[in-house]
């Protein structure tokens, strides 16, 4: 059996060491999509109470969000010191627990390039500042980064290991409408292929199952991302959760969610047309708590990951 490539198995062979992403969620970051500059609500599939930090919220920041066009940032030193904290306490824990050695900082809540210049390269540099960091993860939206940052970025990766992950979702403008996204198809391309022209590390998340979608059009999607020239891929499964848009069209019966024998087979067909260069990240998803309505399946991990094993195995591959 050959295991598929992973993003750690590259990262290892990169760096010779176990490299660990630590997840940030920096205060007074939100999206465009969610504040009224492109849309109201957010994607239909988003409880974007999901994303608060939560226990790591700085008080003061609750209620401020930045965008593009804000002129200035009085919370960047608080914003600076939740960064800190946040990075001592995950990147120990991944010592400890895991042996982690080196470390990519992610920043992964909300639009992390949605903010001023200067709140950027202020929160990127300190970021990078921190012991045994060997890069930078940025999770963003393809319609809220700007040329001044994508050059910016493109100027760190020449000493650092910089990449940018893109919601690519789906390559279909109807089925981009019907969730709200805000963006169309031709705009996530657009800035995918400037952030490779820059030199970055492009990361693209599919989500399969999404509404009216068939297994072809979902196959598409992931064709087209692969000739995009995409480094990475996270594959997720679309699961309903309480409090959003698509509950509410679940609970009236408007949307069925995937099976997982229709994931599985969809999953399968995508990584064995996969181009072997381009790593694997992530490759289903889920939540186990009460927030979860459907698909039950979408509940308890090992069990996913034991299923997408067995699918794989007549292709004789294994994650």
């Amino acid at each position: 059996m050959t295991q598929i490539y992973t993003y750690g198995n590259y990262l290892k062979d990169k760096f010779g060491c176990k490299v660990y992403k630590v997840g940030i969620n920096i205060s007074g970051f939100t999206c465009p999509n969610i504040d009224g500059t492109v849309a109201k609500g957010g994607c239909t599939f988003c409880e974007n109470d999901s994303f608060s930090a939560s226990t790591n919220e700085v008080q003061e920041l609750k209620g401020f969000h930045l965008n593009l066009d804000s002129k200035e940032n009085p919370y960047l030193q608080k914003q600076l010191e939740q960064l800190e904290i946040q990075f001592n306490a995950i990147s120990k824990r991944q010592k400890d627990e895991y042996g982690a050695q080196k470390f990519i900082v992610y920043f992964q809540s909300f639009t992390n390039t949605y903010a001023p210049f200067e709140t950027l390269k202020a929160l990127y540099e300190k970021a990078l500042s921190f012991d045994n960091v060997v890069g930078l993860s940025i999770g963003t939206r393809s319609d809220s980064i700007t040329e001044e940052t994508l050059d910016y970025l493109g100027e760190l990766n020449k000493t650092k290991e910089i990449w940018i992950e893109f919601g690519i979702q789906s390559i279909y403008d109807k089925t981009l409408k019907k969730i709200n996204r805000g963006h169309d198809s031709e705009n996530v391309k657009d800035w995918i292929l400037k952030s490779k022209k820059a030199g970055l590390n492009v990361c693209g998340h599919l989500i399969f199952g999404l509404p009216d979608e068939s297994k072809e059009m979902m196959i598409e999607t992931a064709v087209e991302a692969y000739k995009w020239g995409i480094d990475s891929v996270k594959y997720h499964p679309l699961y309903v959760v309480k409090r959003t848009a698509l509950a509410n069209d679940f609970i009236n019966g408007k949307f069925k969610p995937i099976s997982e024998e229709e994931y599985l087979d969809v999953l399968v067909q995508t990584i064995n047309i996969k181009p072997k260069n381009i790593s694997v990240q992530r490759i289903t998803a889920g939540i186990d708590d009460e927030s979860l309505l459907a698909p039950q399946w979408c509940k308890d991990k090992n069990t996913q990951i034991k299923n997408i094993n067995k699918a794989l195995k007549p292709s004789g591959l294994k994650y």
